[in-house]
């Protein structure tokens, strides 16, 4: 399934997505997905990742795929080592935090802040914490009043199961927000906000500087609309199946979903000699 251009020609580097790219939607790493990677290796072409995660929640990800390169964390805002070390840390303007948080509670979402190394919310059974968990591997912090972590947020999230209603909030506090923030979903139920003029796209011009590799030999892989700006600063762009059609649109090519190993054949089809 999928488009099918000719192949990226000289690719040194894959950036990929994790959640709903990288991973299945019970948030496991196929075989063929693992394999995959390490072809890429095998071939000379180096590999990292760049999610909306914490930097805990890339550490399993670190420890089956033998990652080796600098990662990009809350949709690039943070840059960690595989050790998780931190090499930059930014965190959201407070002004735009406090402004961030009133306008995502406004609008009756439930909401999570990533401050301090911990995950931080009011309601533990709030609508898919259990998801999170899963995900990063980690609980979270119960608080009375989430305004005491505004000096110090990496991101805040508003969740919800009204996806519809999701969207609506993604461009009305976008908007509001204007360049005081960074604010896309991640998922269909989840809205980030993260430092301002800082996203994936960042990240992969950072990669490219780090590792003297030209932005034109980058190769980049996604599923949500945070992962455009990334399609954007790269040479070849794949979009999952799963994917929006506004993301496909913006992708050089499409491959099947993250349920159908769809990062693998990507990376046979497209990125492999």
């Amino acid at each position: 399934m999928g488009s099918e251009p000719a192949k990226a020609a000289g690719i040194a580097l894959v950036i990929s997505d994790v959640d709903g790219t990288l991973v299945t939607g019970d948030k496991r790493l196929t075989a063929a997905t693992v394999a995959a990677v390490g072809r890429l290796r095998a071939a000379g072409i180096g590999f990292s990742i760049a999610s909306a995660r914490p930097p805990i929640g890339l550490r399993d990800l670190v420890a089956q795929l033998g990652l080796d390169l600098p990662m990009g964390a809350f949709n690039g805002a943070s840059v960690v080592r595989p050790d998780l070390s931190s090499i930059e840390e930014r965190l959201i303007p407070e002004p735009a935090a406090r402004a961030a948080l009133d306008q995502l509670l406004a609008a009756g979402l439930d909401v999570w802040v990533f401050a301090e190394g911990a995950w931080c919310l009011r309601d533990p059974d709030g609508p898919y914490t259990d998801l999170e968990r899963r995900t990063i591997g980690a609980e979270p912090r119960v608080v009375a009043d989430l305004g005491m972590l505004m000096g110090a947020a990496s991101k805040i999230v508003g969740v919800s199961r009204d996806h519809a209603h999701l969207a609506a909030c993604e461009a009305q506090i976008g908007a509001a927000l204007a360049d005081r923030a960074t604010v896309h979903r991640s998922q269909a139920y989840y809205l980030d906000v993260t430092p301002p003029h800082l996203d994936k796209g960042r990240f992969v011009t950072w990669m490219s500087a780090h590792l003297g590799i030209p932005p034109e030999r980058i190769a980049t892989f996604g599923d949500a609309g945070n992962d455009r700006p990334m399609f954007a600063r790269s040479g070849f762009s794949v979009a999952m199946g799963n994917a929006e059609a506004a993301v496909q649109a913006a992708a050089q090519a499409v491959t099947d979903s993250n349920d159908a190993d769809g990062f693998a054949h990507g990376v046979a089809r497209f990125i492999l000699p």
